[in-house]
């Protein structure tokens, strides 16, 4: 079989040149027969297995770190609330007075926020632990693994390297199984 190499159209062996654009024609090298897939070696299959524990261990750290930012969260509230709420406070003081209690209602809104994004962050997080030590949901774990990505530096860390891992044929068949 030889093909143009200028318009693509195929000829048996016997032509020479295209009857369309009048170039030469060149023969067409056959497909190699696919490359047999390897199967997953035992040291392959140890190191997967050593690196999603390590995988899970660390989103359960972070999971952990996550859940301390609402704690902590927390205590900043109680504490911002004490000072604020208290007119006694600032009597001592000559020329101050308590900031409106419209400032206090800001902040609320401020640990709302970030006191849902940190317990969603601990809780996924969590999950993906769980799901890593089991090979279940993939999918979950590498979106989760993505949202860690914004979270700078631990989560930065722990998100690129569960999207690699995560991505490894060796890892995938792992948890076809």
């Amino acid at each position: 079989m030889k093909k143009c190499t200028y318009c693509g159209k195929e000829y048996p062996d016997e032509a020479s040149v295209c009857e369309i654009d009048r170039q030469p024609l060149q023969p067409v090298a056959p497909m190699p027969p696919p490359a047999p897939q390897s199967p997953v070696t035992d040291t392959q299959r140890i190191i997967d297995g050593e690196h999603l524990k390590l995988l899970s261990i660390f989103h359960f750290v972070v999971a952990g770190l996550a859940f301390c930012g609402v704690a902590f969260l927390l205590v900043h509230y109680l504490f911002m609330n004490a000072v604020f709420s208290n007119p006694e406070m600032w009597k001592s003081q000559p020329n101050a007075h308590p900031p409106p209690k419209e400032f206090l209602k800001i902040f609320i809104w401020f640990y709302i926020f970030m006191g849902t994004l940190f317990a969603s962050a601990g809780a996924l997080n969590l999950l993906s632990g769980l799901f890593l030590r089991q090979r279940r949901h993939r999918t979950f774990s590498i979106v989760v693994g993505a949202l860690n990505c914004l979270q700078i530096p631990f989560g930065t860390a722990l998100g690129v390297f569960t999207l690699i891992v995560l991505s490894r044929n060796s890892v995938r068949a792992a948890y076809d199984h």
